[in-house]
């Protein structure tokens, strides 16, 4: 008649019981910072909108103060983004492009406004059909 000889497995159970027994008080948890209540009842703010037209000229809406646009150059449009995130930090920045603008020009002005210091910024995409 055949048998296993279930003692060697018994003994290598217990060995790895002991060795997770003896690490399972070492492990360091992390912690997750989660947003108050205060904090998340404030209404988001309405984000500033770097139009790129087929032309490649620039335009500027700040969608906080209405939808007026304001024809930019490359030099005004960091020193307009950066004004207006010093007086809301939280105001992030959207670059929309033209249909028919090279994407290159966009990741241009992307590349432009890191390069200044602007922070949050972000591409405005329209959904599809």
């Amino acid at each position: 008649m055949n048998s296993i000889n279930v003692v060697p497995y018994i003994d290598v159970m217990l060995v790895l019981l002991v060795i997770f027994m003896v690490t399972a008080p070492m492990i360091q948890t992390g912690s997750v910072d989660l947003p108050s209540v205060g904090k998340s009842a404030q209404p988001p703010v309405a984000p500033l909108e770097v139009i790129v037209r087929a032309d490649q000229s620039l335009a500027l809406k700040n969608r906080a103060k209405g939808d007026a646009e304001l024809a930019v150059t490359r030099e005004e449009l960091a020193e307009q983004i950066r004004a207006a995130q010093a007086a809301n930090p939280q105001q992030a920045v959207l670059i929309a492009g033209d249909r028919q603008v090279k994407y290159e020009a966009v990741l241009n002005v992307m590349s432009e406004l890191q390069q200044q210091q602007v922070t949050k910024i972000g591409l405005l995409v329209q959904p599809g059909k």
